[in-house]
Order: C-alpha cells, then structure tokens, then sequence
C-alpha cells in the first residue's frame, strides 16, 4: 500500500497532515487488505526521544502512519508555518478505532499493562462496546525472550488491531520485532490508556483537555515520575523549535 498523505517534518522527525477522521479511514486500509501498519503518536517526549536515539528516531520515521499526539507538536508546527490540522490524541484515536471495530466486526487484542489493568481495561470496553470481538489479552510484564512466543499467539489469534500499553522503547522495539516476524496486523501504542479506560488513573476533565493543559494534570497526579520529563522535556523542546525557526 503507497501512503498518499502529506507529511511534514519537525526537528527531523514526520507527522502525518491528518485529522482523527482521516486516520481511522486511512487505518482501516491496511485493516482491509491485512497489511502491517504500525501506527505511531508522537508528541515533545518523543521526538526528544528521536534526537537522543538513533533506533528510536528510524523506527518512527518509518511508520506508516504518523500522528500528532501531543498539543505542543501542533503548536510548533503552527510556529514553524508546517501547519498540522490538530491533535490526534491516543486515547481518543484508540476509542474510535474500537468503536469503528465493533462496527464492522474487526478482531482486536491488548498488550500491556499491570495483569489487573489489562483485565479491568477489557472489561471495561465490553460494556460500552459489548458486541466488541476481543481475541484475547495479556500483561506487559514479559522478557525479550517470550516476544517469539507471543508472535505466535498473536498470529494464532489474528487481530485486526492489537493495542500495546507497554513503556518505551520497548514498545518500538517490539513492534518491530513483530513486522519483522510476519504479522499483518495494526500495532498501536497507546501509552498509559490502560490505565485510564480501567479506571485506575483518571483522565484530565474536557475543559484542560480543550486547554491543552492534559499534561499538566498528568504531572499533577504523579508528579515524582513525570515532573522532571516534562518541565525539562518542555524547555528543551520549545529551546530547538525557537533554533529551528531562527535557522
């Protein structure tokens, strides 16, 4: 499948030019014809991430689909006159794509998270969307040696879509290793929403939403572990992209 969208680059590192709609129309493509797509949201951490790793920074720009998952992505690139047309936030793309799964009866399985998280989170999900094909789920709590074993069941259980809750770069590096084993399903990870759709962290209200305060109120609730990546993160960030305008 040849990819038509536009793409744009910020600090060496492409986004997509899409909207939340037109990245589950896209998706559901390579849904449809069972390709490999590893569908990745980028936001300041990780393009950060890209700059101080070289692996990271070439598994990203390889992706098939690109998004902008972070407020301050979408605001640099108006800055920087690349204009991205919003934010595409993981969360939410994720609820649309299992809405539109339940639709049209796409397969979808969980990866990732605390054994309690991944079984409240599907749990969860079958009472908003009972008709939802789930063919299966497991912890994230695995060594590199189980990724072989888990390719299998993931080919055994042949998800439409399969939703990957586990830290990064691990994360990257197991889809890799998974396109590279031959499976053809949507690989996307979506960070913590395990631990919001369970019920186990709350999500910021709709009006810091709107604000594009989300991440203050992610700080706010741990702030021992997220402080100092995004206040630090933040200022390098907003640092590069005033360089990048300048140069």
């Amino acid at each position: 499948m040849k990819k038509e969208n536009k793409r744009i680059d910020i600090l060496g590192v492409s986004v997509d030019v899409l909207t939340a709609k037109e990245t589950v129309e896209l998706v559901k493509q390579y849904v449809n014809e069972k390709k490999f797509l590893h569908l990745m949201g980028v936001n300041a951490d990780k393009i950060l991430s890209c700059l101080d790793n070289d692996s990271m920074k070439k598994i990203v720009n390889s992706c098939e689909v690109i998004n902008a998952d972070g407020a301050s992505v979408v605001m640099a690139s108006r800055f920087l006159k690349k204009e991205l047309p919003e934010r595409v936030a993981g969360i939410d793309l994720m609820q649309d794509l299992i809405a539109d799964a339940e639709k049209n009866d796409y397969s979808v399985y969980f990866l990732g998270a605390k054994q309690e998280v991944v079984e409240k989170t599907v749990t969860n999900l079958l009472q908003e969307y009972p008709n939802l094909n789930v063919v299966g789920f497991r912890n994230g709590y695995f060594k590199e040696s189980e990724w072989k074993q888990i390719s299998k069941e993931l080919k055994d259980t042949n998800p439409s879509y399969v939703f990957v809750g586990i830290t990064s770069p691990i994360k990257e590096y197991l889809i890799e290793y998974l396109k590279e084993e031959g499976n053809n399903s949507v690989f996307m990870g979506v960070g913590g929403s395990f631990d919001v759709i369970s019920g186990y962290i709350k999500r910021a209200p709709l009006l810091i939403q709107k604000l594009n305060l989300e991440w203050l109120y992610r700080v706010y609730q741990e702030p021992v572990r997220l402080f100092k990546r995004y206040y630090k993160g933040n200022v390098r960030f907003i640092k590069l992209i005033l360089r990048e305008k300048r140069g």
